[in-house]
Parts: C-alpha cells; sequence; structure tokens
C-alpha cells in the first residue's frame, strides 16, 4: 500500500486530528500576511515592470503587424501576478511547515502507521534549510525561464502548477524521510519514486486553486508525503537482498 491514492486518503483521514487543523491555519493565515503585505506595497511597480516586459516580447514577436499592446499588457501582467500570488503562498506555507510543522506530521504519521520503522537519522536542520533553498533557487529561475511562454493561453494556467509541482517534491521529500532513512536510502527511494512524487506534487499544486479547499493544500502536501515515502522506505528495506530485484 505505498500509492498515491493511498497516501492521499491516509492524509485526508489525518487531517481530522486537533494537531494537524492547527498546522493547516496558521502557515496559510502566515504567507497570506507576508504576501498580502509585498502585494501592497509592490502591486504598482510590479505591474508596470512586468507589462513592460510583456509589451517588449509581444511586440518583438508580433514586428510585422505593428500595434499598440499596452492595454494588454498591463491587463496580463495583472493576471498573472495574482495566478503568482496562489504557488507563493503555498510555497511559503510550505516552507514554514518544513521547518515548524514536518517534524511533529513525522511524528504523527509514524505513531499511527510505522511505528516499528528504525529511525537511521540521515538527515539534518542544516540538509533541510539547504534543500529548501535549492528549492527556491530552482523556483526562481524556472519563474525566469518560462516568463515568456507564460502569455500564450494554452500554457499560462499549466506553467505556474507544473513548477509547484517540482517545488512540492522538492522541498518535502527531504523533511519527510530526514528522520527515518539514510542518505543512501533516501536517494534510492527518491530516484525509485521520481514519477510518482511528481505526479502527487502536480496533483497537490491542482488543489491550490480549489477555493476553501485549497486553504488546507499545504498540509495535506505534506502528510501525503509523508505517508507515500515512508511507505517507500518501509517495502526498500522489506525487499529480499539477493534474488530478483524488488520494485519499490
Amino acid at each position: 500500500m505505498t500509492g498515491i491514492g493511498t497516501s492521499l486518503l491516509f492524509a485526508l483521514a489525518n487531517l481530522l486530528h486537533p494537531r494537524m487543523l492547527w498546522l493547516m491555519v496558521w502557515p496559510v493565515l502566515v504567507a497570506m500576511l507576508v504576501w498580502g503585505v509585498v502585494a501592497v506595497v509592490l502591486w504598482a511597480q510590479a505591474v508596470i515592470w512586468l507589462a513592460g516586459l510583456l509589451q517588449r516580447w509581444v511586440e518583438y514577436a508580433t514586428v510585422v503587424v505593428p500595434w499598440d499592446s499596452t492595454a494588454i499588457a498591463i491587463f496580463t501582467a495583472k493576471v498573472l501576478l495574482l495566478l503568482a500570488l496562489v504557488p507563493l503562498i503555498q510555497l511559503t506555507a510550505l516552507l514554514i511547515l518544513s521547518i515548524w510543522g514536518m517534524p511533529a506530521m513525522v511524528e504523527h504519521v509514524a505513531a499511527l502507521r510505522f511505528a516499528t520503522l528504525a529511525r537511521r537519522r540521515g538527515g539534518s536542520f542544516a540538509g533541510s534549510l539547504a534543500n529548501s533553498a535549492l528549492a527556491l533557487t530552482g523556483l526562481a529561475a524556472l519563474g525566469l525561464v518560462t516568463l515568456p511562454l507564460w502569455i500564450l493561453p494554452p500554457l499560462w494556467p499549466l506553467i505556474p502548477v507544473a513548477i509547484m509541482a517540482w517545488v512540492n517534491q522538492k522541498v518535502l521529500r527531504y523533511d519527510a524521510l530526514a528522520e527515518h532513512a539514510t542518505a543512501e536510502e533516501m536517494r534510492a527511494v527518491f530516484a525509485a519514486r521520481r514519477g510518482s512524487l511528481y505526479l502527487l506534487g502536480f496533483a497537490l499544486a491542482l488543489v491550490a486553486y480549489v477555493p476553501v479547499i485549497g486553504f488546507f493544500a499545504p498540509v495535506l502536501v505534506g502528510l501525503s508525503f509523508i505517508h507515500h515515502l515512508l511507505a517507500a522506505l518501509k517495502a526498500l528495506r522489506e525487499a529480499p537482498i539477493e534474488g530478483a530485484s524488488v520494485r519499490l
């Protein structure tokens, strides 16, 4: 029972615990407050900068047919900034959870399903910080590289979700296994579960855009990854050392 569906079901059941309910609320409120202040202070400047960038790109791409793209660029910039706020709030809440919430969430899940799973402590707080920093760097790089594609109607709804799918799995996979797995076990599980981790991250990135339900997405993300990866670690350790290879 190591599949994505099973992990989601266990995560949804865990959301009813009072401690998980509290973790659902305060990181998201803090993230919304932080980005709300940033939006109020920098909104006009951000719209002007992004609109100018988009206008230059559009006019360059349509140089054969001259036209005034100012109004469209401003409207598009506002839409893109609003779309960007959702994953930024979710990511901020995830980073808060990775520092202050994941240890409690791992303890909760381990006590319920994996009480006999040995703790080999291959991760560390410094490793978690470095992993989060790498995820933020990747987020910024992916955002800049894909920025010209955001004005294309078929792509702009999918790009932030695809980026957050990568960030979700990058941020949380390390913290989910840091207490229980060795460094070698973490690498083995991540390699074997690469596709399912991204699919789980993609599905949960979509949840962030669902009204009300999206409010609970950060904790649901964390719990799902913990269930999924601890189950995979358990399967890895139970696989025979010799003989036919066992698929994780």
